[in-house]
């Protein structure tokens, strides 16, 4: 396959995806925008549909597709209905994290409810004073018989007000960074753990929070990564996140542009539709090169963790560049719509509030320009 030319298969679950999405999602977008009730009726149907495990292998209950389809599927969900783009991001994430790292117990427990949409899981990295710095976590867990005992708090955990199931990364001797760090996976029923739940701008539905634990416990049956064994490998994994992130904002500014290009050609000024004017025309074709220079770096990236070529320095240009290229094309969509770009009964204004989160979450676009100068200084 080339890169940046979908081959035949890729191009059939584009369009059927992209049937899928439009179909169930866009009805019901700015209500699932303005909701804090989880999508879970939605997720089933996400499951129904095979999409919550689109790259776990089959014989774990996964569909066994490549890493470019889970890309595209993102992109198409985002055009569709950013709440449910995110939902797919995570269950995806989780469902794949599980089939890579989980022992057999933690796996028959948790990954048919994941899969089936029954169960919604978290992962549970960022802390109240380390965000950037994820080695230098103080959550902790402590060694007892027949396992550990968890104590501190998480925050910013996107999902943590709904989780049933959180992948807990915790620092096991304070001082080594992350060789001392593990990863353990915890029902979040136990009395134990406290939530709490922000109140965010976007995203609301999918919703995003602090856990605190208090002695939790873990058995060894549920350590998903030993301490000090696979801390770097977990952040590998940003470099898929930050690669899916890219192409979710990208599909609803696409969406964005697609709506305002329609409302120019029908809204009229002075005899004539908005459409005919370079002011209008401008903007939008700069857009739509940006997008499309996006997409194009985002396939690029799959392409090269595929092949297990070298791609943290791509995954983190996507990280900063494609929220941003986003919120400045659905900004100016807001604009060109006018008074009625900045209404509520409009999606645009819930589309440039849940495009904004992701300038942050992943990694803050500083951080990703440290990744990359420091790439490029390596050489």
């Amino acid at each position: 396959m080339n890169a940046f030319v979908l081959d035949e298969d890729h191009l059939v679950f584009r369009d059927n995806i992209r049937k899928f999405a439009r179909e169930k999602f866009i009805p019901g977008q700015l209500a699932r925008a303005a909701s804090t009730e989880y999508p879970r009726a939605e997720l089933r149907e996400l499951a129904d549909a095979g999409l919550t495990a689109l790259a776990v292998p089959e014989e774990l209950g996964g569909q066994g597709a490549d890493l470019l389809a889970l890309g595209i599927a993102a992109e198409e969900l985002g055009y569709a209905c950013s709440t449910m783009a995110l939902a797919y991001f995570f269950v995806n994430v989780q469902t794949s994290f599980l089939a890579a790292h989980a022992p057999a117990a933690v796996r028959e427990e948790w990954l048919p409810t994941l899969i089936s949409g029954e169960a919604i899981g978290c992962t549970a990295l960022t802390e109240p004073g380390t965000g950037s710095d994820a080695s230098a976590l103080t959550c902790r867990a402590e060694r007892v018989e027949g396992g550990w005992k968890l104590y501190g708090e998480k925050s910013s955990i996107t999902q943590a007000p709904h989780a049933d199931f959180a992948a807990v990364i915790a620092q096991t001797e304070p001082g080594k960074r992350a060789k001392g760090i593990g990863a353990f996976a915890v029902p979040l029923n136990d009395p134990t753990i406290a939530r709490q739940a922000f109140h965010d701008p976007g995203c609301k539905a999918i919703g995003r929070g602090a856990l605190t634990f208090d002695g939790t416990f873990v058995p060894d049956s549920h350590v998903m990564i030993e301490p000090g064994g696979g801390f770097h490998g977990i952040m590998r994994e940003f470099d898929l996140t930050r690669t899916l992130i890219g192409l979710m904002v990208i599909g609803t500014a696409q969406r964005a542009i697609d709506m305002t290009v329609e409302y120019t050609k029908q809204r009229t000024t002075f005899g004539q539709p908005l459409a005919v004017n370079q002011g209008v025309q401008f903007p939008l074709a700069e857009h739509s090169t940006y997008i499309t220079a996006v997409r194009a770096l985002a396939y690029q990236t799959l392409g090269l963790r595929m092949a297990g070529e070298p791609h943290t320095a791509q995954a983190a240009m996507l990280k900063w560049w494609a929220p941003q290229v986003a919120m400045a094309a659905i900004n100016d969509c807001v604009v060109l719509h006018g008074h009625i770009g900045w209404s509520e009964e409009m999606p645009l204004q819930a589309m440039l509030r849940d495009v904004s989160g992701y300038q942050i979450g992943d990694g803050t676009p500083q951080i990703q320009k440290m990744i990359i100068a420091r790439d490029l200084y390596a050489r």
